[in-house]
């Protein structure tokens, strides 16, 4: 698929409101140290955005095992004013495997633009979700059969020279519209045990999401000073087996993973790339209709109080302020959607 001329200038722009809130987290005294408790109690789920629901569901229940859990469909003034297009009908499908969940949603007639064509994976509206393996060969040789599109040559061994992340074998691919993806195994003693766990299944569960991020520093004062989570792990990656995972030459990474408190859900990976630096900025304005969106749920028992200090902050919000649903048709009735400082989404809702 090939963008429109617009959607191509676009995305060659830098998005200047992005660029102002990194800058105003950074130098913004109150974001080092407001946060450090619970604000948020648990990452519940990662979204995506897909333009045929239907086909996005047979991919990943028959291909990677997930299980349907959940077909609803919103279409009160709420839900557009929470996710920032008005008049939206969108119909959100739940997925599970193992204790994680992923959630697709479509537009309909409010479909956005594509994905980008040329997408890499150090552009920074890059995410993408760590699915769990059993056993790698076996896995992608699932892959091969049901012809996926790749994203690296052959799942990756990374090196013993790197005691975080030795013996992790790794491969990118895309869905059918083109989100990228990464299946994962982890050797014995790394990872969290249940991921040894495997109790004869294959695909087993969501480890993490991964975003590009331009500066650690300022996502920590997002995700860590402002919405509570904790470090968890770091790492520095680099040479011919990353390359060849990222698809991207030179590439050399500064990984750092969060949780949530207690480790509820899912993890947040950053990965800054120190080189090369040729990634482009998150389009100007990206909605949530678009096929490159995607957004990371989380759950915070203190909503008004968390929207208030991310305000404070500088924080970019898509939608204005808490929003109350008419229902709990999605199993919240109230939320926020803001923007972390390089254009990522997090979706904040009451428990």
């Amino acid at each position: 698929m090939k963008l429109t001329r617009l959607a191509v200038l676009t995305l060659a722009l830098v998005a200047p409101a992005l660029r102002g809130q990194a800058q105003q987290m950074r130098s913004t005294p109150a974001a080092s140290h407001v946060a450090r408790g619970a604000a948020v109690a648990a990452v519940t789920a990662i979204a995506l955005t897909v333009s045929d629901v239907d086909r996005s569901v047979a991919f990943y229940t028959s291909v990677l095992r997930f299980e349907k859990v959940a077909d609803t469909v919103v279409a009160s003034e709420g839900y557009g004013r929470l996710q920032g297009v008005p008049g939206s009908r969108i119909r959100v499908v739940r997925l599970r495997l193992g204790d994680e969940s992923l959630q697709l949603m479509a537009w309909g007639e409010l479909r956005g633009r594509p994905a980008p064509a040329d997408a890499r994976s150090n552009d920074r509206w890059f995410q993408h979700v760590a699915i769990i393996v059993s056993d790698m060969d076996s896995a992608y040789a699932v892959l091969q059969a049901h012809r996926v599109r790749p994203v690296s040559p052959a799942p990756q061994r990374l090196p013993d020279w790197n005691p975080n992340a030795s013996g992790i074998r790794a491969f990118y691919f895309r869905d059918p519209d083109s989100h990228p993806l990464e299946v994962l195994q982890f050797p014995p003693g790394k990872g969290d045990p249940k991921w040894q766990r495997a109790k004869g299944r294959l695909f087993l569960g969501i480890d993490h999401t991964a975003i590009v991020v331009q500066d650690t520093e300022a996502s920590l004062r997002f995700y860590r000073d402002l919405l509570g989570l904790r470090i968890a792990g770091k790492s520095l990656n680099y040479g011919p087996e990353q390359e060849r995972l990222n698809n991207v030459p030179g590439a050399r990474l500064r990984i750092t993973s969060l949780r949530a408190p207690g480790g509820r859900g899912p993890g947040i990976e950053f990965l800054e790339y120190l080189s090369p630096h040729d990634g482009r900025p998150a389009p100007a304005d990206e909605r949530a209709n678009d096929l490159v969106h995607w957004q990371t749920l989380v759950a915070s028992a203190d909503l008004a109080g968390l929207a208030t200090r991310l305000t404070t902050a500088g924080a970019q919000f898509v939608s204005p302020g808490v929003v109350r649903v008419e229902d709990r048709a999605l199993g919240f009735d109230r939320g926020f959607l803001v923007r972390d400082p390089d254009g990522h989404v997090v979706q904040v809702v009451a428990p």
